[in-house]
């Protein structure tokens, strides 16, 4: 309740837009403060699911995540993950999204939090996924057969192999409305 009270009332300061003018500083603030409690919620359900190995992380990964994501939306803000390496094709980019993801998989130099006009409506927000030690054993170039042969059972069209710890994997966005 606080943290939805926090991210209304850092939408309330910022001003109407109009045009495809915005306030980019406070707009990443807000969407900043929106992906953050996805990425704790994420991050400790994956520890959790690699305590009882690869395998149960990919089933908590699957199950858990959505919901995670779900249950981070909150007030009018939806939240999530995308990349252009898919393992659940529910997590493909919307177009907004999709000249961000152009950007950072092209240019490192620019792979910092962007915020776009969706619509009059709407600002969107997303920053960089860097894969971290962690996720290489689910992600990483070399994985356990016993992995490997779930990962194909459950996502057979498998994009999201072949990374290293600090590769760009995605990124963490948000829809914000504007007040």
């Amino acid at each position: 309740m606080l943290r939805t009270a926090l991210i209304l009332s850092l939408l309330a300061a910022v001003p109407a837009c109009t045009g495809s003018k915005l306030n980019e500083a406070k707009w990443k603030a807000a969407g900043a403060e929106a992906v953050l409690p996805l990425k704790k919620s994420l991050k400790g359900a994956l520890v959790s699911g690699l305590e009882n190995g690869p395998v149960a992380a990919i089933s908590t990964c699957r199950v858990e995540a959505p919901k995670l994501a779900a249950e981070a939306s909150l007030g009018g803000v939806k939240v999530g993950r995308a990349s252009g390496r898919l393992r659940n094709p529910s997590n493909a980019a919307k177009p907004w999204m999709q000249s961000i993801l152009d950007v950072y998989e092209t240019d490192p130099e620019r792979r910092e939090p962007a915020v776009v006009a969706i619509d009059k409506n709407t600002v969107g927000y997303a920053e960089p996924i860097f894969m971290q030690p962690l996720c290489v054993t689910c992600h990483g170039a070399t994985l356990a057969p016993d992995l490997q042969t779930k990962l194909g059972e459950l996502y057979p069209t498998d994009q999201a192999t072949g990374y290293a710890a600090g590769d760009f994997r995605g990124i963490f966005w948000a829809e914000l409305p504007r007040n």
